[in-house]
């Protein structure tokens, strides 16, 4: 259930009508009527700390009212943040409430989304140096796929039964909004695998440079959205660059090629059906929810695909290589790790502007790319290197430039 409270300018509007009341209408009606309004949601300000929505609290306090113009008490709920601005204050005699102090969260933001920040890349590049370790002795991308999604819904159910958070009520019709949310979801993240699986982490990362470019397309010629040509023209040293680091890359296939491609369009979707699927629900709720529905849409796959070979061979090779114990933690560990950057990095860019969002997405994919090529030694090409340099520059060209545009129209709106 949302907290409601009543505004100020509410309040004052009614003590005032109460005022103009004659007498004998007073004595009837002692409490005013006045319309509710939900707080604590995203859109309005409410912070996202470590997957909670924090919301303010309520504070009932009571009002004595002046002699002859009501005959009682009234309740009055007004909003009394976990965190104030001003030091914490004595109550008198009359009942006022004390203000809590100056919480860590509210006296140092930046030095707390700093630490998300970090937080978001630690957890991103360790997973996927582990996932890239597990596919090297048991090389079953459906199945750890499945694996990453079933650890995360066990992680959210325990969340839920503990209640941090307190699991928001889903209805049939938001229901049907969010699947095909979680198909795109899942399909990126299977085809996200198999290419992790073929190809050096590296590679993969730099074919997912251009998601960029699909996403203008599909904003284009899909939503009929125009993009200027501006933008366009900041995407070709993406296409450029990812070009020219795919034909030197030693380790390139066309099935890593293929599925990085594919897990492209795939998020480029998710995104589109994200935006139909808008929602007062938080974002911790949300992952939830695409995390259970994708589960669902990536086991039968995953069964059919690779359960003989599993049953047969796959899991007793691994058993065999790295031990019982070692081969049941990775797995384990390595869903963890991707529940949480991925609940994290939502978390983390709900506090940051457009722009910060955007660097930060940039900057990621330099540390994983970065890490990853010095824990594997993978040998790269001097024209792999430039055409991985010339990508990243472009994706953060346009990320600028796309952000810019949007804070200008948020502006624009506001005035």
């Amino acid at each position: 259930m949302e907290s409601r409270v009543l505004s100020p300018a509410t309040t004052i509007t009614t003590t005032v009508s109460g005022l103009r009341r004659s007498p004998r209408e007073s004595h009837h009606q002692n409490v005013s009527f006045v319309s509710l309004k939900p707080i604590g949601t995203v859109g309005e300000g409410g912070n996202v700390i470590w997957g909670r929505q924090l919301r303010p609290a309520l504070l009932l306090e009571s009002f004595h009212a002046p002699a002859g113009l009501f005959s009682g008490k009234r309740e009055i709920l007004r909003p009394t943040l976990a965190a104030a601005s001003s030091p914490a204050e004595g109550s008198d005699s009359s009942g006022e409430g004390k203000v809590a102090p100056v919480g860590f969260f509210d006296k140092y933001p930046a030095l707390v989304t700093g630490f998300f920040f970090f937080m978001w890349y630690f957890l991103n590049v360790i997973f996927n140096i582990l996932n890239k370790k597990i596919y090297n002795y048991f090389p079953y991308p459906y199945f750890v796929s499945v694996i990453h999604l079933f650890v995360g819904v066990v992680y959210c159910l325990f969340s839920w039964a503990v209640g941090l958070p307190k699991r928001a009520p889903i209805d049939s019709k938001l229901l049907k909004l969010l699947i095909p949310v979680a198909a795109c979801h899942a399909l990126g993240h299977v085809t996200s695998n198999v290419s992790f699986a073929a190809v050096a982490v590296s590679f993969t990362h730099t074919i997912k440079a251009l998601e960029p470019f699909f996403n203008a397309a599909a904003s284009q010629f899909i939503l009929g959205q125009p993009i200027p040509l501006t933008l366009w023209l900041s995407l070709a040293p993406v296409v450029i660059g990812v070009s020219m680091a795919s034909l030197t890359e030693l380790s390139f296939n066309w099935t890593g090629f293929i599925s990085a491609m594919i897990s492209n369009v795939s998020f480029t979707y998710r995104s589109i059906y994200s935006k139909k699927a808008m929602t007062d629900m938080d974002s911790t709720n949300i992952y939830a929810y695409i995390s259970i529905i994708a589960l669902f849409v990536c086991i039968p796959p995953a069964i059919i695909l690779e359960g003989p070979q599993l049953m047969k061979y796959g899991f007793s090779d691994a058993i065999a290589k790295v031990g019982l114990v070692k081969f049941a933690s990775d797995l384990f560990w390595v869903g963890m790790f991707y529940h949480l950057y991925n609940q994290l990095a939502t978390n983390t860019l709900e506090r940051v502007a457009p722009l910060t969002h955007a660097v930060g997405n940039v900057l990621k994919r330099v540390f994983v790319i970065g890490f990853s090529i010095i824990v594997f030694g993978n040998k790269i090409s001097t024209q792999t290197g430039i055409g991985t340099s010339i990508a990243i520059a472009g994706v953060a060209i346009y990320s600028f430039i796309k952000a810019k545009m949007e804070e200008e129209k948020r502006q624009a709106k506001a005035a």
